[in-house]
């Protein structure tokens, strides 16, 4: 009794398991079919000179394999584009007469999705604002941890320009 007890336990866990996956409820109309993404300024006085262009290879990427949409660059049904308007290092919550431990790099991106497709709902009436940071520690250099923190904030705006884009949100 107990052996089979064990089986249909294991045989629960293993269905639990294998049934596990990441939903993403994406809401493209039906008749967009193409995407493009211009490549992406940079106009943050400190940002490193690499950081837009990988960031706009990072955004086809993510839609082209999370998304049905074909990547064209003549004439496409829908368009992102924008530019990294701020890159700064701030200390976490300085006090009078005390050193900081962490210190904080804040990326802002300003972003513009447009659909051009005639009675296609969708895109944004105006550019939006996204922003996300990590804290690294004041013992840290930042050319040290740039790459890694910068790898990080860009998978969160990735992910909520995505989302905004195609989740509604």
């Amino acid at each position: 009794m107990a052996g089979i007890f064990r089986y249909l336990f294991f045989i629960s866990c293993a269905t639990l398991i294998g049934g596990c996956y990441t939903f993403k409820g994406i809401s493209i109309d039906p008749n967009i079919k193409s995407f493009f993404v211009r490549n992406f300024e940079n106009i943050a006085p400190n940002a490193p000179p690499t950081l837009a262009v990988d960031f706009t290879e990072r955004l086809k990427d993510k839609v082209r394999t999370e998304t049905p949409l074909q990547l064209k660059s003549d004439s496409p049904d829908a368009e992102f584009s924008g530019r990294v308007i701020d890159f700064r290092v701030v200390p976490v919550a300085p006090k009078p007469g005390e050193t900081v431990a962490l210190n904080r790099l804040e990326i802002h991106f300003q972003v513009s999705y447009v659909v051009n497709l005639d009675k296609v709902e969708g895109g944004w009436a105006s550019e939006k604002t996204f922003s996300h940071f990590a804290e690294f520690a004041n013992d840290k250099d930042l050319l040290t941890v740039q790459d890694e923190l910068i790898r990080q904030i860009s998978d969160q705006l990735l992910e909520d320009i995505f989302n905004a884009a195609f989740n509604n949100w």
